[in-house]
């Protein structure tokens, strides 16, 4: 038997523990591809800490609701620091006592770094998945990481060149969704999946998957979709909500503002959708990266609570907000923040996206697809087994 059959049989009689956090479903969708690929290598592993839906489905086992962690905006977290704070508490103590062989927080730094340096110090080997945006604000937060963690799992090139300049370990694994999705998404068979007209223009409108995101995106997302079905009756109008609390969170304000507009609301078909449509009109955040990916033309917006917002403008210093053209290093798609989420800025813009060419912006969309698909499950698994 060779050494590395040797390794595989060695790997498969362990039963490691792997303590795992999530904030949010795209850490949700990270953590179910990283259980995956750490179950190849020891199919007796046990999963634990804080996880989302497609985890639970794996067998991962969490000591809270990921809606816990769900919070965004520094005005936000404030109120709700003292459940924060137990939560974080209980998970520590847990940790400790239990004690993982390796800790992966994904995604939500706020919470999971301060939870990896004292894990750290404890003797648990500690892994952070995705970046926090130390390259936009707060650069000095790489030597916190630097303490806290034992190795930084990065999905975005630039990331690692950062890292490396600072001397912090740092492995550039890929983005997930790049490998998930395809390098041509069929506009055809994604609406007759979906049921939807197969030759009108389809217009997603994608407000976010947080309530406050919500409350701030959909009165001038729907504003703008009247005005645009005015002035084009033929336009076909959906909504992609990522769950049925979602879903009756934005039938109700629908009901308020644009009860007679005519709009199809998908729950749970994210992708789908955006394939199935002509332009999106979409919250910033991952799904950008997955419009990206699926090479629709968008309109991407964000609105914060006033007092977040006027702190990030002083500490934030980046020339765009969105994934594509950060990954672009230059604008391929138009951002819209604060007062300028309106009816009248936003109307425009989706008219030229939608009746004029867009094929280089396709072009430039599959360059990002292909520099990020890199089998990120696979290397993030590795990068952890190697730690073990």
């Amino acid at each position: 038997m060779d050494n590395e059959s040797t390794a595989q049989s060695v790997q498969s009689d362990l039963a490691p523990i792997f303590a795992i956090i999530v904030g949010e479903h795209s850490g949700d969708t990270l953590g179910a591809g990283l259980m995956l690929e750490l179950t190849r290598h020891y199919p007796n592993a046990k999963f634990i800490g804080i996880g989302g839906p497609k985890m639970l489905d794996l067998g991962f086992e969490s000591l809270f609701a990921m809606d816990e962690l769900s919070v965004m905006g520094l005005v936000e977290v404030l109120g709700r620091i003292r459940r924060l704070l137990h939560v974080r508490k209980t998970v520590t103590q847990y940790f400790i006592k239990h004690r993982p062989d390796v800790f992966i927080g994904i995604d939500a730094p706020d919470f999971n770094l301060n939870l990896e340096e004292k894990l750290k110090k404890q003797g648990i080997k500690t892994v952070h998945y995705v970046s926090p945006s130390v390259w936009a604000w707060r650069e000095k937060r790489v030597f916190k990481i630097e303490k806290a963690t034992n190795m930084v799992l990065s999905l975005l090139p630039f990331e690692k060149k950062f890292y490396d300049k600072h001397q912090v370990p740092c492995t550039f694994v890929g983005h997930p969704l790049a490998d998930d999705i395809p390098l041509n998404s069929n506009k055809e068979e994604a609406r007759a999946g979906l049921s939807l007209a197969k030759d009108n223009k389809i217009v997603a409108l994608m407000p976010g998957s947080r309530g406050g995101e919500l409350e701030r995106l959909v009165p001038p997302f729907l504003a703008s979709a009247q005005q645009l079905r005015a002035s084009d009756p033929t336009l076909t109008f959906v909504v992609p909500m990522i769950s049925e609390k979602r879903t009756a969170q934005f039938n109700q304000i629908k009901q308020t503002i644009a009860p007679d507009l005519p709009i199809t609301v998908i729950t749970g078909k994210t992708q789908e959708v955006m394939a199935a449509s002509d332009c999106l009109l979409m919250a910033s955040g991952t799904v950008t990266l997955e419009a990206a990916l699926i090479k629709r033309p968008m309109v991407i917006c964000y609105k914060f609570n006033l007092i977040t917002y006027w702190l990030a403008k002083w500490l934030v210093k980046l020339q765009w907000f969105s994934l594509p053209n950060l990954l672009a290093n230059k604008t391929l798609v138009p951002e819209l923040l604060q007062d300028e989420v309106e009816p009248e800025y936003i109307v425009p813009l989706i008219k030229e996206r939608l009746y004029n060419d867009q094929n280089n912006l396709t072009d430039e969309f599959t360059n990002i697809h292909l520099q990020l698909r890199q089998n990120a499950s696979e290397k993030a698994a590795k990068a952890v087994v190697e730690l073990l």
